[in-house]
Formats: structure tokens, sequence, C-alpha cells
């Protein structure tokens, strides 16, 4: 087990896997670690490893507990050690939306309905025991555009003024997303696995651990806003109406709100991406940016977010904009 994270052998023997076949699993975009384990048998489990002090496998006990007790799935908890960042689940398999949809181009209806209708059964349940999405929350994330993104693209922005448009333009929705309901805020192509390996498979939830109470419009921008996959804007709509028609929306607010968390969501993952660039050395997300930077251009263009266009047209030069972001090679 040469190259593994002390204390993983000790960990697996002591969740009674020990002699299992260890495989690490290609990394995301945070500091955890995965592996798949394997015994003699054919039995599988997943080990996640995510230690102090840039992780805390707690709040993903957390909210996967109350996932489960909600009658949503989360993987099943098979061992833990938490101090020391060890969790093991059960194995959900390797049929991931966005891996299927790559082989089964014609399922993309089917699998983007099964999972608006998981998240429409999220949110028909009172939300959980977790801390709000607040506006300092909102604002802080939009602050990583103007953090990261602008001074790797060589620009001096007004970044008090990008904070006070933010601030006026996400006030109504604050008012409107009372009382709330469960985010996970990660809920896209790559976070949804299919059990059973078919489109319209129950929906496996993974990468939860960030959950909060807010409005039940960001999680479907996260969805239909995919920085990893193209969505097509056909397809988008039609799902938008397919929850609204769930969850009895009427009125034009919540396209307003889906507008907003759009832009918010948006320009948060811009200054994400860029962030993984340059602070952690991961610059294949950068080839990701320009696929988010027409969707944030398509948010701007609602009303509602006319103090936050209004900030990007006098602080992003157009030639950024029709480049959709791309950082300088």
């Amino acid at each position: 087990m040469s190259g593994l994270p002390d204390g993983l052998e000790a960990f697996v023997a002591r969740a009674g896997w020990d002699g299992a076949i260890v495989a690490p699993l290609p990394g995301d975009a945070s500091f955890r670690r995965y592996f798949r384990l394997t015994r003699a048998d054919g039995d599988t489990a997943m080990l996640m490893h995510a230690p102090r002090p840039h992780e805390d496998p707690a709040p993903f006990l957390h909210v996967a507990a109350w996932l489960t007790a909600n009658g949503l799935r989360a993987p099943q908890i098979l061992a833990t050690d938490a101090p020391a960042g060890w969790v093991l689940t059960e194995d959900f398999g390797n049929d991931r939306m966005r891996d299927w949809l790559d082989l089964h181009p014609g399922d993309e209806t089917t699998a983007y309905a099964a999972a608006v209708d998981a998240l429409a059964a999220l949110h028909r349940v009172p939300a959980g025991p977790f801390a709000p999405y607040d506006m300092a929350v909102y604002a802080r994330e939009a602050a990583l555009f103007t953090e990261w993104y602008c001074p790797a693209i060589g620009l001096a922005v007004d970044a008090a003024g990008y904070d006070a448009a933010w601030h006026e333009a996400l006030a109504p929705l604050l008012g409107r997303q009372s009382p709330g309901v469960t985010v996970l805020r990660d809920y896209h192509a790559e976070n949804i696995m299919l059990i059973g390996g078919q489109a319209g498979a129950p929906q496996g939830l993974i990468d939860f651990q960030d959950a909060l109470v807010g409005h039940p419009a960001y999680d479907l921008v996260s969805l239909l806003q995919d920085a990893r996959r193209d969505v097509p804007r056909e397809l988008e709509a039609v799902m938008l109406d397919r929850y609204r028609a769930a969850m009895d929306i009427t009125g034009d607010d919540f396209a307003a709100d889906y507008a907003l968390l759009g832009a918010q969501r948006n320009a948060k993952i811009v200054g994400i991406f860029t962030r993984l660039d340059k602070r952690d050395g991961k610059p294949k997300y950068l080839g990701l940016i320009s696929r988010v930077w027409d969707a944030l251009e398509r948010d701007l263009a609602h009303p509602a977010l006319a103090p936050v266009a209004r900030w990007f047209d006098a602080n992003i030069p157009a030639a950024i904009r029709h480049a959709q972001g791309a950082l300088p090679a």
C-alpha cells in the first residue's frame, strides 16, 4: 500500500476490511481523497480521507444522517474515524450521471427528469438543521470573482461597488427564500450516481457536506447550468418547467431568483477555478471557465441582475467578455 495515506491500513482493518484491495480514485477540486476497497468475495466500499486542517468529515456525516433519515439516498456509513479524517461508506458504483450520459446521450432527458424529481422530493421535506444561506455567504462567495479572477486577468476593479451591487440585487431574493429548503450546493451530473446503472434509476447523492438552508433555485442552477458539461438551453427550460409544475410554482419571481443565483454561482465558480490554478496548482479547471462565463452572461441579461450587470459593464472590458473570460495563456 505504498503511497497511501498514513493510517489507512489500520482504519481499514478496524472497519473489518483487512486484506481488501485498495484502489485510489481520481480526485476532485478539494483536498479529499477517495479509494475503492474490494474484498476477495467481490464486495466493495468507498473510503474517503478528509483530514484536517483542510477538511473535516463531520459535516458529511451530519448531512448524510439527515438525508437518510428523511428518505433520501445518501450512502450508508459503514465505519468512521472522524478525528483522523476517515469515512467508509457504501459504494454506489461507477455510474455517475455525467459518465452515463457521455455513453448514452439519448438518455439525457430521462436522467435530468429524475434529477429534478429528486430535488423536488428533497424540497418537500422541511429544511434540515443546517446554517442559513444568507447574504453574508452569498456575498462572500461572489467576492471570489474579484479576489481571484480579476487579479489573474490583470484587472483593477471596483471591489466595493461589486459587493454593493450584489447586496442590492440579492436583497429581494432573501425575502423570498424563507423558510428555505436544504441546499446541497454542488448538485450536478458529476455528483449524482445512477444506482443500478439506468438513466431513470434512483439518485445516489454524494458531495453534500456543505449543505445549507437556502433557496430552492440554487441546486437547480447547479444542475442545469453545469460547469462541467453542456446542458442544452431547451432542456434547461423544460426541466425548469418540470420543477415548477412539481412544486406548484407560479409567477415571475422564481425566474428572477434562478437568474440571480445563476449569476452568483457562476461568478463564484469563475473565482474558484482561478484559485484552483493559482493557489492549488490545478490548471485543468481553467478550460471550463468559458462554459461558466457563457451562463453568467445569460444570467446577467435578466432585469433582476441590473445592478450587477452595470458593474460588469463598467469593470470588465468587452474583449474579455467576448473571450468568455478565458485567462491569458
